[in-house]
């Protein structure tokens, strides 16, 4: 039986050298659901940017194991078979920070991010938080905390991990909606593996424009973002297309 294991880090940043201080995780296999909500210590700092968001500062974690002696880095060792699904929100980040504590994915990946932006093409932001909001989530979000058997606060690991399970639930029942004669999970692990076709810049000078006419009209500065820019997947993808158009 296929398991499904949702899961969030919180760490000291974002930078190549930061590591995991906390994890949040559920495992959903059958009707059984665990729930893992661990902090742990690194000797990486913890920037000042990064305890603004999560509010872990060193002395918390002072005393906590390193992430490979957490009970979750174990049960995920265990878990780590093609059958089974990882899914997280942005997984790519996630998922390096495990990796950089040396694990090696076998799991099918889903990407909460990547889905919601192709069965959610009309909103203008995918964050999770914006979705919380957005999909109206927040409204059943203490229900199930309280079924589940955990406290929500705000920026922490299993908090987020929450609205990932309520957020899954949606895409699912907009996969089916959108692909009704297609097998959900294996077309949400489809729709992570392709880009989206991006329909409007998100930041920069035209900011909230559509991408196609900004391509009629100013190509150079296409040109000019894809060359100078660290662009994510999606938005490389888009340039790309329309670059290849003239």
């Amino acid at each position: 039986m296929a398991a499904y294991i949702l899961f969030d880090t919180e760490t000291t940043g974002n930078q190549a050298q930061d590591r995991i201080i906390q994890i949040g995780a559920m495992v959903f296999q059958g009707k059984e659901i665990e729930v893992h909500n661990e902090l742990c210590s690194t000797e990486q700092e913890i920037s000042v940017e990064a305890m603004e968001v999560h509010h872990i500062t060193p002395h918390i974690i002072a005393d906590k194991p390193p992430y490979g002696d957490t009970v979750f880095s174990k049960r995920l060792a265990s878990l780590n078979h093609p059958e089974n699904y990882l899914i997280a929100h942005n997984i790519s980040f996630d998922l390096g920070m495990v990796e950089k504590e040396g694990f090696v994915n076998h799991c099918q990946l889903i990407d909460t991010v990547r889905c919601a932006k192709h069965l959610y093409p009309e909103l203008p932001y995918h964050r999770l938080q914006y979705l919380r909001y957005a999909l109206r989530l927040y409204k059943e979000e203490q229900k199930e905390a309280e079924k589940i058997g955990i406290t929500i606060k705000a920026h922490e690991a299993i908090g987020d991990v929450l609205i990932l399970k309520l957020l899954l639930s949606q895409l699912t029942k907009r996969c089916k909606e959108t692909f009704p004669e297609e097998k959900v999970m294996e077309k949400l692990v489809m729709l992570t593996q392709t880009p989206v076709m991006m329909q409007t810049f998100k930041f920069g000078k035209y900011k909230g424009r559509i991408i196609e006419e900004i391509a009629q009209e100013d190509m150079g500065y296409l040109k000019w973002m894809r060359k100078n820019l660290d662009l994510d997947e999606d938005l490389a993808y888009t340039l790309d297309h329309h670059l290849e158009q003239f």
